[in-house]
């Protein structure tokens, strides 16, 4: 069996993060209480812990001219995945904070990138590799 990435974060509403990571996403979820919902994220657990006094804090880097926020989280893809998933999230009317688009675009690194929040302000990103040699290239 392959290791698995376990990220547990806040969320203000279990039902929105339910609608968000089961619905649009399509998440497959996992064991739940009334606290916390366990979903399958391309077979990473992430696990929506229910706090609704959790204050997020905005901040952002600069990334090849866009203002990544921080913090983040999301999954490498392969780019025909990648391109699938932000034709669908189109489709579902997510808005993004950063459109789908080709970062470092003819460098070494050049790969896909879109940002999005889900209903409690978590950032996620989503990154597409053509070739997946490059992502921890220098």
């Amino acid at each position: 069996m392959k290791n698995l990435f376990h990220f547990a974060f806040p969320v203000h509403d279990l039902d929105a993060a339910r609608a968000f990571y089961g619905g649009v996403l399509e998440c497959e979820e996992g064991r739940s209480s009334e606290h916390w919902i366990d979903f399958s994220l391309y077979g990473h657990q992430i696990v929506t812990h229910l706090s609704p006094g959790f204050v997020r804090q905005n901040a952002a880097n600069d990334v090849d001219a866009d203002a990544v926020p921080i913090p983040h989280f999301g999954i490498v893809l392969a780019m025909n995945e990648w391109k699938k998933l932000a034709e669908n999230l189109k489709l579902k009317g997510v808005e993004f904070v950063i459109e789908p688009k080709i970062r470092f675009a003819g460098e070494v690194g050049e790969q896909a990138t879109m940002f999005f929040l889900d209903p409690s302000g978590n950032a996620l990103e989503f990154k597409g590799f053509a070739d997946f040699s490059q992502i921890f290239a220098k």
